[in-house]
């Protein structure tokens, strides 16, 4: 029996030997055997059997078109695709800083440059940070684990900036973790409790956002699992509930009282709203002003989410760049700079995004996505190359107890820092010892469409001429 299977495996070495031969001398033959049968078909076929039809159909459709209507045949169901819109949208791109190098000069790059913000200026107890970046909503259990959760908090903390809770279950050791904590009182029967809200550095009441507008959902027991179903109070086959209105029958006098109430219950800490931005964004903020909020959030149409309908987060909403232009010259229109606080969001991926969309006119800036991936850093490498990264930060992802809180904690630690670091580079070559001696006025755009809309010199004309062209026009 033993020489029968040794013969066997001698037979299969030499076998294996032969082929290794065949194909290391004659690989060259076969190879363009292959692609002379290949391209036979390919240049012969007519379109309607070719394989190459599948060019101009997707050219014709679009990749992610094509696909997402297979996944909606397939289905029945609405599409929740993550990460919001992917369609390009008018960007901070076309628009520069404004340097100085002859007179004035560049400040030192040992000096320091403040970049602290106040949020809220106005109200009884206003929350102070010393970077102008906030870590924006993300909710735990509906989409990031309790490890993401905590390391989001504590680099929050070590870079002394704040969190927001975002619209799942209040996570203990998050609110532990945090130093300066957001509270977003959502739409759902769960994150309400009184201590839980006497805890909150700033309350956002979220009536929209960028790729969601102010719609809902429901999240079914099999898509929200372990312990934050009894964060949120759930029972066992209980879907979670995210509702489109805070009352029966709401209406903006409703909304008023329940800024007053939570002012009240809080102690009077900063409490604001948070919105997609949309076609009519004056009449937003007109009636958030009515509602006597402390700041309004503004998530332009790049925002995203963890899962939207790519209908809302496509065809809704207004480019991020629009949205701070309009909603910070409409506050100054009512006089309301330096009273509320304006935060944006919404396709904010660079240190340059950031920055620019503070000289335009907002206080500070939240970070969605890009602190998403930041955090997760090198734990994406666990679930590579069979699976998404995000398996490793979800909190239903297969790869999420791979992920190490202390590595987070310092991946999005050392991006935050980097980011603050370069905003305060680009301040020293503005001239800038503040980030409060910013604005709009240290700006220059290639686009002239773009410098016409923001208010800004346009590139190409000598700079004498923009300077006389806005002393006629402030006259």
């Amino acid at each position: 029996m033993s020489d029968i299977l040794q013969i066997i495996i001698l037979s299969m070495i030499s076998l294996l030997f032969v082929i290794f031969l065949f194909l290391l001398i004659g690989w060259r033959w076969i190879m363009k055997r292959i692609v002379k049968q290949a391209g036979k078909i390919i240049f012969t076929d007519s379109y309607q059997e070719n394989l190459i039809e599948i060019i101009p159909g997707f050219r014709h459709m679009g990749v992610q078109n094509a696909l997402e209507n297979n996944l909606r045949a397939e289905t029945g169901d609405i599409l929740h695709r993550p990460f919001g819109s992917s369609k390009k949208w008018p960007h901070f791109d076309q628009i520069t800083f404004i340097p100085v190098q002859t007179s004035p000069f560049p400040i030192d790059g040992d000096e320091d440059v403040e970049v602290k913000v106040t949020i809220g200026p106005k109200a009884k107890k206003p929350m102070k940070i010393k970077i102008p970046l906030m870590i924006s909503g993300m909710a735990y259990g509906i989409a990031l684990s309790e490890q993401v959760k905590v390391a989001l908090a504590t680099a929050a903390k070590n870079t002394g900036t704040a969190i927001n809770s975002g619209e799942g279950g209040i996570l203990p050791e998050e609110l532990e973790s945090a130093g300066k904590y957001i509270l977003q009182f959502s739409k759902t029967e769960w994150g309400k409790e009184e201590e839980v809200i006497k805890r909150a550095d700033m309350i956002e009441l979220k009536l929209g956002q960028g790729a969601m507008q102010g719609m809902g959902g429901n999240i079914s027991p099999e898509n929200l699992t372990g312990r934050a179903r009894e964060i949120m109070g759930l029972k066992n086959n209980e879907v979670a509930h995210i509702l489109e209105h805070y009352f029966e029958n709401q209406t903006l006098n409703d909304l008023k009282e329940l800024v007053e109430e939570l002012r009240k219950l809080s102690g009077g800490v900063p409490i604001g709203a948070k919105i997609g931005a949309g076609g009519k964004i004056e009449e937003d903020i007109d009636n958030l002003i009515e509602m006597g909020v402390d700041f309004i959030a503004v998530d332009g149409g790049q925002a995203a989410t963890m899962g939207a309908p790519p209908l809302l987060a496509d065809d809704f909403g207004i480019p991020t760049l629009h949205a701070v232009v309009r909603a910070a010259n409409h506050l100054e229109k009512r006089k309301k700079k330096g009273e509320i606080s304006l935060i944006v969001s919404g396709g904010l991926f660079t240190p340059g995004h950031f920055l620019k969309v503070l000289a335009l006119g907002a206080d500070a800036v939240y970070l969605g996505s890009v602190i998403l991936f930041t955090v997760s850093h090198l734990h994406t490498l666990n679930s590579l190359p069979f699976e998404p990264p995000t398996q490793a930060v979800w909190n239903q992802g297969k790869f999420k107890d791979t992920f190490k809180v202390e590595d987070g904690v310092k991946s999005a630690e050392k991006f935050l820092t980097a980011s603050t670091e370069e905003i305060k580079i680009a301040l020293r070559a503005m001239g800038k010892k503040s980030l409060q001696e910013l604005s709009k006025k240290d700006l220059v755009s290639y686009d002239e469409l773009t410098a016409k809309m923001i208010g800004i010199p346009f590139t190409f004309a000598p700079w004498e001429d923009q300077s006389n062209k806005s002393e006629s026009e402030s006259s």
